[in-house]
């Protein structure tokens, strides 16, 4: 008998390239939509194209979906079903990430495309994004490829100094549990001795 999925259970991850089938697959859908597709044939047809496209958009997709289910599997496990490890809360000073060029991209982009198109989900502007991305110009490309070298470095020096100020902030702490602790040794030394009673 097949083991029962557990619902809480992260989905899997995918692959640039699945994002890519998955694409092509609503496409011809809005293209075709009453053709009856061979699945071996499509699959072929894919291959070829996917030899020949832009590649860095669905590869952009993957990396980010990657991370999600990276994330979402060290906060994943089993307990009679129930996920028991609570989510690692964020440290709000900590530096934000450097966003990837394709997401600056997106970004300069979403709202004008939200405005545009008002009743289209968050996943049909996310797709139109990323057709906009694949045929963008090599020179919008560079454009956001440099902002995002600027963001990487920027990411970089803050983070080092973040790290120093967490490596400083631990060390007083050590420190001064050092210094409390002979202080309430001797306190309570001190203590003893005046407990004790006088000898004749």
């Amino acid at each position: 008998m097949p083991t029962k999925r557990d619902p809480n259970k992260p989905r899997g991850r995918m692959t640039g390239y699945a994002y890519f089938v998955q694409t092509c697959r609503e496409e011809h859908k809005r293209k075709h939509p009453n053709e009856q597709v061979v699945f071996a044939e499509f699959s072929r047809k894919c291959a070829k194209r996917w030899k020949a496209k832009e590649k860095q958009t669905f590869i952009d997709m993957a990396e980010k979906d990657r991370l999600r289910y990276e994330k979402e599997m060290k906060e994943y496990a089993i307990a009679g079903g129930e996920t028991k490890k609570k989510k690692k809360k964020k440290d709000p000073n900590a530096p934000k990430r450097p966003q990837s060029a394709f997401f600056l991209f997106c970004a300069d982009r979403r709202a004008l495309l939200k405005g545009e198109n008002p009743g289209w989900t968050v996943g049909e502007i996310a797709k139109a994004l990323g057709k906009k991305w694949a045929v963008a110009t090599p020179e919008t490309k560079k454009k956001y490829a440099d902002q995002g070298e600027i963001e990487k470095s920027k990411y970089v020096k803050e983070m080092a100094k973040y790290r120093a100020q967490q490596e400083s902030s631990n060390h007083g702490d050590a420190k001064r549990q050092k210094i409390e602790k002979p202080a309430a040794s001797s306190s309570a030394s001190s203590s003893e001795s005046e407990s004790e009673p006088e000898s004749d």
